[in-house]
């Protein structure tokens, strides 16, 4: 058999020589392969429809305007949650007056109830005074109600303190005084807030 000659190439003659690929990446995984062969384009992903800035901006502005009407819609029953309805009294000691009349005198719950600043207006609280007091007058020899001008102790702007003592006298001469302070606020006239 012969051998092909040292040094040279092998098969036919005719045959060009083949080209050089680029070299391999090592086998250890470090390196760089390099940049592809030229003549080859780098790969680009495909362009994505255009973003839309208009319908951005719309959302945004949308969100706004619903967050404004939201805002003043809790901040308008915020405010008007404490409005009172009616006119209240003249002045700190009519408030208080009128009150004691619809508690002691009339026995009157919803009448009590009317005089007093919504911020304090229990039905419950009222209606367990009232029955308190007409249980005294069922348990008591024809008691008389009776109490001072109500005195202004002090008024600062919207805010005033006012003091009586509520008398009560039976036919068997039975007499009690309760001393009661009250405060009382202006909104749309005078309320009674609270009796202590």
């Amino acid at each position: 058999m012969t051998q092909p000659p040292v040094g040279g190439p092998t098969g036919p003659a005719d045959h060009p020589p083949a080209q050089s690929s680029p070299p391999a990446a090592p086998a250890d995984g470090h390196g760089s392969a390099g940049p592809p062969p030229s003549g080859y384009p780098a790969y680009q992903s495909p362009a994505g429809p255009p973003r839309k800035r208009g319908a951005l901006l719309a959302s945004v502005a949308l969100v706004v305007v619903l967050l404004l009407c939201v805002g003043g819609g809790v901040a308008a029953f915020l405010t008007l949650r404490n409005t009172e309805s009616g006119e209240g009294a003249q002045d700190p000691s009519v408030a208080v007056d009128d009150f004691l009349t619809a508690v002691y005198q009339e026995r009157d719950a919803a009448k009590a109830a009317k005089l007093v600043c919504t911020a304090a207006r229990d039905q419950d609280k009222i209606r367990a005074k009232v029955a308190e007091v007409e249980e005294y007058v069922s348990t008591h020899q024809s008691p008389r109600f009776r109490w001072d001008t109500p005195t202004v102790d002090n008024e600062t702007g919207d805010r005033a303190t006012v003091t009586t003592t509520v008398t009560v006298t039976t036919a068997d001469e039975k007499i009690a005084d309760q001393d009661l302070r009250f405060t009382v606020i202006r909104k749309t006239g005078w309320w009674v807030c609270e009796v202590a």
